[in-house]
């Protein structure tokens, strides 16, 4: 048993075989088209590659558009001038792409990453300034959400070094792991010494 074609889909061999019979039977281009072409060619960004540009995209995600010193820093070989010329033109004709909707996504994805850290860096901020000695005084509210692993104590390290240290710094939680394993008031709790940075 045979499924019939739906007629409305375009048969994607005929529609190849148009295209290519279009292309054999096509006019060259007369001079004045050429040298419009070779003209053409010179202007726009030609000696930027795909691997420059998908550098470019991870760089938007990880940072956010308008950073664009860091930006610059992760495209390699190019320069911040650039980098610079090249993001003006990307966001002003970007909707022009054919997966834009894929690139967008991929870029607001990593804004809203950098929103949340700001965000939770800065409750971390207004937690610890309440204390004096937050390391002894730091109280955590677990309402019914107290979970059983973690202890008042080992939260109230966790938190505090992770402030110490900075939240948005690169390893902190291999680091932070590091104190765990070195602070004495854990010599022998087993639980939060085995724990990974994950």
């Amino acid at each position: 048993f045979q499924v019939p074609r739906n007629p409305d889909l375009p048969n994607a061999a005929q529609v190849q075989k148009e295209e290519q019979k279009k292309i054999d039977e096509s006019m060259p281009l007369n001079t004045e088209e050429s040298e419009e072409k070779e003209k053409l060619l010179t202007q726009g960004f030609t000696n930027w590659n795909k691997r420059d540009f998908n550098q470019f995209i991870k760089a938007n995600e990880k940072y956010g558009r308008d950073d664009i010193d860091n930006i610059a820093r992760e495209v390699e070989g190019k320069s911040p001038e650039e980098v610079i010329e090249y993001s003006a033109v990307f966001w002003e004709r970007c909707n022009e792409l054919q997966d834009i909707e894929r690139i967008m996504a991929q870029i607001e994805r990593g804004e809203a990453r950098i929103q949340r850290r700001i965000s939770i860096k800065k409750a971390l901020d207004a937690k610890i300034a309440r204390y004096k000695a937050p390391f002894h005084q730091l109280r955590i509210q677990y309402g019914t959400n107290k979970g059983k692993n973690y202890t008042e104590e080992e939260d109230r390290f966790l938190i505090c070094m992770l402030h110490k240290m900075g939240f948005d710094k690169e390893n902190v939680y291999e680091e932070l792991r590091q104190c765990v394993r070195n602070a004495p008031q854990f010599r022998f709790d087993w639980f939060i010494k085995s724990r990974t940075a994950m």
